[in-house]
């Protein structure tokens, strides 16, 4: 007999992830020792996720500390996802993390990601 999952919250919603993968990656020095710093990126986790609705407060404050978010996302929460990661989306377009928030009252735990433009884009290590 099939059972649903135990949910702490009776009224929690049920989160789809159907828009798309996000590829998370950490910046890391590539160099030798004792050469010039390269950085480039490896790939830390792959994420299903879903599109948000950037909020006019989010997009305002943002650009209040001179940031460019383009995009909110949301996702599961795994791993350890940091504001000093680098998202690429499967279009493979190259956003900073500029922001994780924890989200309640949904199912699975999930976190909202605001994505940030930047200009110089990262070699990426396989």
């Amino acid at each position: 007999m099939w059972k649903m999952p135990q949910r702490s919250n009776e009224n929690g919603i049920t989160q789809n992830f159907n828009d798309g993968i996000l590829t998370v990656y950490t910046v890391e020095n590539a160099a030798e020792p004792g050469y010039k710093p390269v950085e480039k990126l490896k790939k830390k986790i792959v994420l299903r996720y879903q599109e948000r609705r950037l909020g006019l407060s989010r997009y305002y404050e943002a650009k209040q500390n001179q940031v460019r978010v383009e995009r909110v996302v949301r996702a599961p929460r795994a791993g350890n996802i940091n504001n000093q990661d680098i998202g690429i989306t499967e279009d493979g377009r190259q956003y900073r993390i500029d922001l994780v928030q924890s989200v309640l009252d949904v199912f699975p735990p999930c976190v909202d990601i605001s994505l940030a433009k930047i200009v110089q884009e990262y070699e990426v290590e396989e």
